[in-house]
């Protein structure tokens, strides 16, 4: 019987099927694609909007139910891969090639362990098979490389008709470049903001990037020239806020937010770090260090989803301290699957702003 199953039939069973983030059929969003029978077996390829998608088990066995309805079809194949969709384009903004989403990586204040979240984010990505590049974006005080193990590396210089290109540092699948390839380890930046405009704009366009389904930009923290220059250069994808869920922090993030309002930037969402501490002698117990609720909080008020609690371990500020993070040094650690959690909803988020944008 089951060879007067036809492709079209396949596709009208799958077409319920629905991806959970942006609830669309597959089918509409043409995510099913080279539909084969033979001898009670039907192949055909998902094509999820990202290598990262947190639900990818679900759709699968979603789709795999769907299609062993039909009559005489008792094997079912799926071969599943990932198309990331482009940012759209704004006006007066210049693209940087290559780069399908530009992500900012920010926060209110300092001290909240943003740039712990944006490195152990990246190689997370990275992990499932995307492709990513961090933007070290605090020129003032370049921690990126520590974190990811290449502080000893130094950016390769080439000329090229465009002038001056620069080769990234790359470890742990991530593409990164800093200030902090630039100088020695003591030497202070003392820099007014034109001069921080330039470099960051020299890290967008002056680099050979290659092809990238996601740049993050770790910001300074605060709402300063570095925010204004990536807003104002280049079309983003959206920016992350991270705070602890202590009142000082989370009023800081708020403004930081806020910003990024004004200055039209999709906010994709908080992301509460240092929720609370697990010590490394009691796994089982929880400690509030710095207060309950605070990225909840400014999430719900804000109208913005709170996509994800990262709770406090030691290994975590070891892999950092190391150049590896704990996603690579110890990934069934709570910490580590929290932030790998987040990732996957970073990139949910992206997707469905990209393929639902007017």
């Amino acid at each position: 019987m089951s060879q007067s199953v036809t492709p079209q039939q396949v596709l009208e069973v799958l077409r319920p099927v629905q991806d959970p983030e942006l609830q669309r059929s597959l089918v509409e969003l043409n995510m099913i694609r080279r539909v084969q029978i033979e001898a009670g077996r039907v192949s055909f390829n998902l094509v999820l909007t990202t290598p990262a998608c947190p639900l990818r088990q679900f759709i699968e066995e979603d789709c795999r139910q769907a299609v062993l309805a039909l009559p005489g079809i008792e094997q079912v194949e799926i071969v599943t891969t990932a198309e990331t969709p482009q940012q759209k384009s704004l006006p007066q903004r210049q693209g940087v090639p290559g780069v399908r989403n530009i992500v900012a990586i920010a926060s209110g204040k300092g001290g909240v362990g943003k740039s712990t979240v944006a490195v152990n984010v990246a190689v997370a990505l990275a992990q499932t098979g995307a492709r990513v590049g961090l933007l070290d974006a605090d020129i003032y005080g370049p921690n990126d490389p520590i974190m990811l193990g290449v502080s000893q590396q130094r950016l390769v210089v080439a000329d090229s008709p465009q002038g001056e290109v620069l080769t990234p540092a790359e470890n742990h699948g991530v593409k990164l470049v800093s200030m902090a390839f630039l100088v020695t380890p003591t030497q202070p930046i003392i820099w007014r903001g034109p001069m921080l405009n330039g470099v960051i704009r020299q890290f967008l366009y002056q680099v050979q990037w290659g092809e990238l389904d996601y740049l993050l930009v770790d910001l300074p923290p605060g709402t300063g020239d570095a925010q204004l220059t990536l807003a104002q250069a280049v079309p983003m994808a959206g920016a992350v806020i991270v705070t602890t869920p202590q009142t000082v922090s989370v009023a800081d993030a708020r403004r930081g937010l806020e910003m990024f309002r004004q200055l039209g930037v999709p906010v994709l969402g908080v992301v509460e770090n240092m929720s609370y501490f697990i010590p490394p002698d009691a796994p089982d117990k929880r400690y509030a260090i710095f207060g309950t609720g605070g990225g909840t909080q400014l999430a719900k008020s804000l109208g913005v989803p709170l996509l994800g609690q990262i709770p406090l371990e030691l290994p975590v500020r070891v892999g950092g301290d190391v150049g590896t993070p704990v996603v690579v040094s110890e990934p069934e650690l709570a910490s580590a699957v929290a932030l790998r959690e987040l990732a996957g909803r970073v990139a949910a988020r992206v997707s469905v702003l990209a393929l639902t944008a007017d």
